[in-house]
């Protein structure tokens, strides 16, 4: 029996659950290698070859490589590893969430010191106009675009 998921109709939210933490095992594996100075050296040196060497999808080393923290978020990406990348990178958690919203580090910085995003017009999936009802079984995820 499938567990009921009601928050996979919150729009633009991916829940790092126990389905997300499965399929992103490889994936955050490979972000926690990244911890020692010589995995850091070898994957700036080669970052495809350093990335075969996980067993994680085609998808999820494309989504590394493009620097996209939403699609790696997506396919199974947890933020606290995936800002192992960004640390690799040089750059900052803050950074990071500004580039995942579109926005420079100063918008992001100051949207949130202004109390963060509203909720109106964010809280279901269901309430947009001519949206579909959402399914909350397993699987039922699905991106608003």
């Amino acid at each position: 029996m499938a567990l009921e998921k009601p928050y996979l109709d919150v729009p633009g939210t991916v829940i790092f659950d126990a389905d997300q933490s499965r399929k992103g095992y490889w994936l955050n594996q490979f972000c926690m290698s990244l911890m020692k100075a010589e995995n850091r050296a070898r994957f700036k040196a080669d970052e495809r070859a350093y990335l075969d060497e996980w067993a994680m999808t085609e998808e999820q080393r494309q989504a590394v490589m493009a620097r996209d923290l939403n699609w790696c978020i997506r396919t199974g990406g947890n933020i606290y590893f995936l800002a192992k990348i960004g640390a690799t990178d040089g750059k900052s958690f803050q950074q990071m969430a500004g580039s995942m919203t579109g926005m420079s580090e100063d918008a992001y910085r100051a949207m949130m010191v202004a109390g963060g995003r509203s909720v109106e017009g964010n809280r279901f999936m269901h309430e947009a106009v001519g949206a579909p009802a959402a399914s909350t079984g397993a699987g039922a995820g699905r991106e608003v675009v």
